[in-house]
Parts: C-alpha cells; structure tokens; sequence
C-alpha cells in the first residue's frame, strides 16, 4: 500500500477535475464562457510535460558519469511520456482556441513555439533511432537531451512573452492568475496540476518498467 498511495491518490484527483471541473461554477468572462474549464486540463498537460522532460534531463546527465544503461532508459522514458502530455497540451489547446478565437490553429507564437518545442524532442527521437551502438547512441542522445531542454523552456516561457499573443499570460495579455481565478477555479486546478503530473510520472514508470522487462528478454 505504501508504494501504491500516490497512484491511488493521482486516480482521485484527476476523477476529483473530471467531475468538479465540468459542474461546479466558473467565473461568467467574456469570450471566455464555460469554456474556461479547460483550464483544468489543457495547462495541467504542460505542468506535467515540463515535469517530464526535466526527469528526462536529470538522467540525461546523469547517465553521462555513470554510463548506465538503466539511466539511460530513465530518460528516454521520461521524454516519451512527456511528449504523450504535450501531444495533449496541443489537443487540447487547439480545441480551446477553436471556440475562443475561432480556428484550431491560428499560427499564434505561443502555438507556434509548443509545437517546435515538441519537435525537440522527435528529433530526439529520431536520433536515436539512427544510431546503433549503444553506448554511442546513449551518450550522444544525452548530450542533444541536456540541450534541447533549455531550448523547450525558452521557446515555452521567454519567447511567446516577448511578442504579441493571444494567448494569456503573453505578448501583454493578463494571466488568468491577474483576473478572476477566484478561489472555485483554484479548488479545481491546483489538484488537477498535481493530479496529471501523477498520471504522467505513472506512465513513466510503466513505460521504464516495460522496456527493462523487454530488455532482459532480448539478452536471454
């Protein structure tokens, strides 16, 4: 029970978003509407994306001293799941956009700049699908992991601030934080940011789980 609590507790929290955050009240803005609930879904994913890669990047580094393959497997683990939730983030970002400004995609730069950011790490992935050597492909995808990192936190947070966006929080559009998260919304988002970031480190360790099985399959 006493490695099973956070799952249990991940599990209540995101039925706890599903349900509150489509009946309990929400502040009545203009354009916004009811849509405004997506709040407790769409930014959740990045919360837990970004949470994602920055496990990825700590066994990126760390993989580099101790040559370790199970480091190694840690990290590119951790990114496939973060980049499930950003896959996510975009969806649902995307749909939110239709209904407030009108079109899926409106090459806004902060759409613009999430989907290069999750470009990063296909890239990522592609190169280390072209190398074959172990060894090798650990230690030189780790260094493009250790990079690409700092590039995603600037194409998510200092880029889109510095030009216009429709977005909230950029280009000199208010955050939701600056007007009407009142306290009902609050109830809601904060256990759902903790509640996906569960869910993604959940599938994390699904994911590391099954590739070290695999792993000792193929070497016996």
């Amino acid at each position: 029970m006493y490695k099973t609590w956070w799952k249990i507790l991940a599990a209540v929290l995101v039925v706890y978003t599903a349900i509150a955050g489509l009946l309990l009240d929400v502040p009545r803005m203009a354009i916004l509407n009811e849509t405004i609930r997506n709040l407790y879904f769409h930014v959740p994913m990045w919360f837990a994306m970004v949470v994602l890669f920055t496990i990825s990047v700590f066994y990126s580094v760390k993989s580099l001293s101790t040559q370790s393959e199970v480091d190694d497997i840690r990290a590119v683990e951790s990114a496939n799941a973060g980049v499930i939730f950003g896959i996510l983030g975009i969806v649902t970002g995307a749909v939110w956009a239709k209904f407030t400004w009108g079109q899926f995609w409106s090459f806004d730069p902060k759409q613009n700049f999430a989907a290069i950011s999750l470009l990063l790490y296909f890239a990522y992935f592609v190169l280390r699908n072209a190398i074959d050597e172990e060894q090798k492909r650990a230690k030189i995808a780790a260094i493009y992991n250790i990079f690409a990192f700092p590039m995603m936190v600037v194409l998510l947070f200092v880029l889109p601030r510095l030009q216009d966006s429709l977005h909230p929080g950029n280009g000199g559009n208010p955050g939701f934080n600056s007007y009407d998260l009142d306290s009902r919304m609050r109830m809601v988002f904060y256990p759902a940011c903790l509640g996906w970031i569960l869910i993604g480190y959940w599938v994390y360790t699904l994911r590391f789980r099954t590739k070290t099985l695999e792993n000792k399959h193929n070497t016996l």
